[in-house]
């Protein structure tokens, strides 16, 4: 019988040059066992993915514990110069095993830096401020380490009279090495460094990297280079000791091999290894690759011109939306349960005519779990894009237009903020809890920022399955509270709610005050029709539990302090989301910041 292979003369030759009887390719005599230099990019760029994307106080103690494991190579160095009388060679043969424990341990070492972050500043998915800020955080934690390791070995009593003068003489050695030599050397340092950051990242294994990080930094004792958290906790050493001003070991000393350090880090490697690898590196790193970056703007001012980084996948158009519809932005977590928000959206929207929702699903890809692959990419928009049908179909029973998008990345609360922006939303209408992404927001980096830049209004529901037929909406007057008579009103036309007024005054004596007060400002929002409610205890806590029984639902409006930072701080409005049986509605709108006040505190 005919082997079916063999009418298709093509095909056999193909499975010929695919595969052999011992499972090796048929062409080429081994198979390939390291990473391609654009599979080595890809990787640098995950990983500077989620450096980029940590939190401060997370990149801050990583810093912190490799500065101190830096102390071990000082230590180490000068013990075994002081033991094996100076010999060169022996005396640096434990040198690398500080930057070994930091290395193979995930440490943050700022001359490390010099590549993954740059990198994927290089491909404008980061801004160079949010590179500067990594660089700064990291280098701060590194020196903090650095130093706290230097007054150990001072006052510690853990060097030997020998030791202790070997130690004293390498720092001085630095001290005494003119600047441009200290900057040279630091150059040919970073190189070594940033290369055995590329190498490590193109190893399969363990071993490997222990073998080429040894070796790697076996070389700058040997070459007499310097490393700048090095040579910072040897300075450090001396001026403790007594033997040495600050301001001169930073100038004359630390400043110099930083400069080195980082230049022949970024130009030497970062650079060069760039350069080699092809121009389709990005297409499984980012959605939509290369179309996806930041522009020249952002990519040299971050957030103050719109974005500072570019999420994994991101299917909303990149260009703001050209209507002038008012615009409502949704962020989802979970399309299936969060119907509220959706509806609540649309109430909103359609009593402001001409206007858009649009829903944004944030799924956020945790630490070191997101694959860049294509497929896998079109996979989870698929997938998105099906449970996202429930949303435009209440989008529709309300009439109202809707687009949809989706949001992959390892940040979710900034990423709200992020979109609002760019999509020029007017209003922001999402949930709060647990089961959101940015349900976790305390230890998310931007928040204190985003808490002061808001560029919409911001709504934030608490939902605990009641209905909107009876409102409390608490007022003081202000901002927020219009915002918030603003969805009074809109529940009112849509689902017919009951409101009541609620004004809290400080005494008895100034009820008459604050009756007048609620009077006005239920007239002046078009809400005359509301039941008035004054409460002359004071505590506007404790009345607003009060009042709430009976309510299914109360809005509440953000206060000087702000709104979101209220959600993750133990405060009235945090306190009220807990002990209230009811939903809760707190809002906030942006008035009463200057624009040169909002830029300030972008940076």
């Amino acid at each position: 019988m005919m082997d079916p292979d063999d009418s298709d003369p093509a095909g056999a030759v193909r499975d010929a040059i695919e595969r052999s009887r011992s499972g090796a390719p048929a062409a080429g005599a081994v198979v390939r066992d390291r990473f391609s230099a654009d599979e080595v990019f890809q990787r640098i760029i995950a990983a500077a993915d989620e450096e980029v994307t940590s939190d401060k106080r997370e990149l801050f103690f990583s810093g912190l514990a490799a500065g101190f494991a830096i102390t071990i190579t000082f230590l180490l160095y000068s013990s075994m110069t002081a033991a094996t009388n100076d010999n060169p060679v022996l005396s640096a043969l434990l040198y690398p095993l500080g930057f070994v424990y930091i290395i193979i341990g995930g440490y943050q070492l700022y001359t490390e830096n010099t590549l993954p972050p740059v990198a994927l500043t290089l491909e404008r998915l980061a801004s160079i401020p949010t590179l500067l800020r990594h660089w700064l955080i990291v280098l701060a934690g590194n020196f903090a380490g650095g130093a706290m390791g230097a007054a150990a070995l001072t006052w510690g009593g853990v060097f030997s009279p020998k030791a202790t003068q070997a130690a004293i003489d390498h720092a001085q050695h630095g001290v005494e090495t003119s600047f441009g030599a200290l900057f040279f050397k630091g150059a040919f340092a970073g190189l070594i460094v940033a290369g055995v950051v590329w190498v490590v990242y193109a190893s399969r294994d363990t071993i490997s990297r222990l073998v080429v990080v040894y070796i790697a930094f076996l070389a700058i004792p040997l070459g007499d280079l310097f490393h700048v958290v090095v040579s910072f906790t040897e300075m450090l050493y001396l001026v403790f000791a007594g033997n040495l001003a600050l301001t001169l070991g930073l100038t004359q000393f630390v400043i110099p091999v930083l400069l080195g350090n980082t230049l022949g880090g970024i130009v030497l490697v970062t650079v060069v290894n760039y350069f080699q690898t092809t121009e389709h590196r990005l297409e499984s790193a980012r959605f939509e690759g290369s179309d996806r970056q930041l522009s020249l703007r952002e990519w040299t001012l971050g957030s103050i011109a719109g974005r500072s980084y570019v999420s994994m996948i991101d299917t909303a158009a990149g260009a703001a939306p050209d209507d002038s519809s008012y615009r409502v932005l949704v962020p989802i977590g979970n399309p299936r349960t969060e119907s509220v928000i959706v509806e609540l959206a649309c109430i909103l929207a359609s009593e402001r005519a001409p206007a858009t929702v649009h829903a944004v699903h944030i799924v956020q890809a945790p630490q070191a779990s997101m694959s860049y692959d294509h497929d896998q990419h079109e996979r989870i928009i698929a997938d998105s894009d099906e449970q996202m049908k429930h949303v435009r179909e209440t989008a529709r029973s309300y009439d109202v237009p809707c687009e949809t998008s989706t949001i992959v990345s390892h940040r979710s609360f900034e990423e709200v903020f992020d979109t609002a922006a760019r999509d020029r939303a007017n209003l922001v209408v999402m949930g709060w809890g647990a089961d959101r992404p940015w349900g976790a927001a305390r230890t998310e980096r931007p928040l204190d920022e985003l808490t002061s830049q808001l560029s919409s209004d911001v709504l934030v529901l608490k939902d605990r399955g009641n209905d909107a037929s009876r409102v409390l909406l608490p007022t003081a007057g202000g901002p927020p509270s219009d915002l918030n008579a603003e969805v009074a009103r809109a529940l009112c036309s849509s689902a017919d709610s009951d409101i009541t007024l609620l004004h809290v005054v400080d005494g008895p004596d100034e009820r008459e005050a604050g009756e007048a007060f609620l009077r006005n400002w239920a007239v002046d929002h078009d809400l005359a029709d509301s039941s008035l409610v004054v409460d002359d205890s004071g505590d506007v806590e404790d009345a607003i539990c009060r009042a709430t029984v009976g309510h299914s639902l109360v809005l509440i409006g953000a206060t000087e302090a702000g709104l979101l930072s209220r959600l993750v701080t133990d405060s009235l409005y945090f306190d009220v989301i807990d002990e209230v049986d009811c939903s809760v509605l707190l809002a906030e709108r942006p008035g009463g910041r200057t624009v040169l006040e909002r830029l300030l505190n972008r940076w």
